[in-house]
């Protein structure tokens, strides 16, 4: 998709769009060192706006707590919302935004990455009647070539294996407007992929180009692991063409089977028939694995559908501040957390 193109299954709204009050959510997991700089950038950014400056402490380690309760005091329009415990990134996404009162919320992340300078222009696109507003990274500085070749690789599975028209190279750093985040919030489901949700729902969408900054300060929390895990949750939300793949294995072995007893019928009445422990060996060898293979993928949805069973929380709030200034607010920030 050309990145100023609009998506829409209608037309632009004609009545021009007011902020009566914009709210920002960030994710925080141990970004004490970006934490002054992140809000100066974001309220500089925004001067002049109605905005609410929502920052989710996941669990972190280090003094970003003492940081997040100095930011609140000095300012009310920060609110900390602070989680039990880690419950992941996209958990913690869900958290602000569940939180968050505003008529229009953009999310991003904290590592200044994402330069909050970018937000007055997916406003501009917001005024004008697009409901979700997504930034499309042109250069990603500061990532290793590891990285960025994970990340191709990730959006051509994703492309081909999911009904889904994910823009290559976007990111969580996108806008919304109330309606459509009512939607997008509407959406439970434990193994949360939020790129991918917030273009399922439809609405009017377009991305806004820009370039990719290093991390201020520190060092990335996404390990491999993390990325390959998240992939996966990613996939199977939205595609069940790995099943569809396991079920075909299945018949392709079979027919293999079965067009094989013929032959071996054939030259044992010929005589040409030689018994050998090695093919044997590798035809059971080749099954099994084909075996593990599938029922591990069974076995991925079946887990996720357990998950869904259990209906825990998303997330566990311990504690809000700031909550107070909210008056009138998003009835779900009442929730300590939601299901």
């Amino acid at each position: 998709m050309p990145q100023d193109e609009i998506t829409s299954p209608g037309s632009l709204e004609n009545v021009a769009r007011t902020v009566t009050l914009l709210s920002v959510v960030a994710p925080v997991f141990e970004e004490a060192d970006n934490l002054v700089e992140f809000h100066r950038r974001t309220m500089a950014a925004l001067e002049g706006l109605p905005v609410e400056l929502i920052l989710v402490d996941d669990g972190s380690n280090d003094h970003s707590a003492d940081l997040l309760a100095e930011l609140a005091a000095a300012d009310r329009r920060v609110m900390v919302v602070t989680l039990s415990r880690n419950f992941g990134h996209q958990a913690a996404l869900t958290a602000g935004l569940d939180h968050a009162s505003g008529n229009v919320v953009v999310m991003l992340d904290a590592d200044l990455q994402d330069p909050p300078e970018l937000i007055p222009q997916m406003l501009d696109r917001w005024r004008a009647g697009v409901d979700v507003v997504y930034a499309v990274r042109t250069a990603r500085a500061g990532e290793s070539r590891t990285k960025l070749a994970s990340s191709r690789a990730f959006y051509s599975v994703f492309e081909k294996l999911a009904s889904l028209d994910l823009q290559r190279n976007s990111g969580d750093f996108r806008l919304f407007d109330r309606r459509a985040l009512d939607v997008l919030l509407s959406m439970r489901e434990r193994n949360r992929f939020l790129r991918g949700m917030s273009v399922w729902i439809g609405f009017t969408q377009t991305a806004v180009p820009y370039e990719r900054d290093a991390r201020h300060a520190g060092e990335s929390k996404y390990t491999t692991r993390r990325m390959l895990s998240f992939s996966l949750d990613a996939i199977s939300s939205f595609s069940h063409v790995p099943l569809q793949i396991a079920t075909l294995l299945g018949f392709i072995v079979s027919g293999v089977a079965f067009l094989g007893i013929p032959v071996a019928i054939g030259l044992k009445i010929a005589g040409a028939f030689v018994p050998g422990v090695t093919s044997v060996l590798l035809a059971v060898l080749l099954i099994g694995g084909i075996q593990l293979i599938t029922v591990g993928l069974i076995g991925e949805y079946v887990g996720r559908i357990y998950d869904e069973v259990k209906a825990r929380p998303l997330y566990v709030v311990e504690k809000v501040l700031n909550a107070e200034t909210r008056a009138g607010g998003n009835s779900r920030e009442r929730s300590a957390g939601r299901t």
